[in-house]
């Protein structure tokens, strides 16, 4: 066996509307509704199904905790391009831009933190 890609990844919010308005604000991603009132956020074809840190559905990580996440997002959008667009969202940089090793060579990255703490390093090979 060998894996492919990644499907969906999981991340337990404490508020799903204001997660979803920060992930389409500044990140630009698309909020859909599946299965039975569930929500996502899809990015190419990938999506990042939301739990709600008050109502955990059954088949969940052993300790799922608003906060704990730590993402890397690929962008074609230079680097540059998208400071000068966090910055218009009220999206402060954590850190960055910088040299960072990614999945498949060298990576240039900044780091926001989303509305639950997550880390989220957004990156540009």
């Amino acid at each position: 066996m060998q894996i492919a890609r990644l499907d969906h990844l999981v991340l337990t919010v404490a508020d799903i509307a204001k997660t979803c308005d920060f992930y389409t604000k500044a990140l630009g991603m698309e909020v859909v509704s599946f299965g039975e009132g569930r929500t996502a956020l899809r990015f190419g074809q990938q999506k990042i199904n939301l739990h709600p840190a008050d109502n955990i559905p059954g088949l969940v990580a052993d300790k799922p905790t608003a906060g704990s996440g730590d993402l890397c997002f690929i962008t074609e959008t230079p680097i540059a391009e998208v400071v000068a667009h966090l910055g218009s969202c009220g999206v402060p940089i954590i850190t960055g831009p910088g040299p960072r090793a990614g999945a498949i060579g060298t990576i240039i990255s900044v780091y926001i933190r989303d509305p639950d703490q997550n880390l989220v390093e957004i990156s540009h090979y």
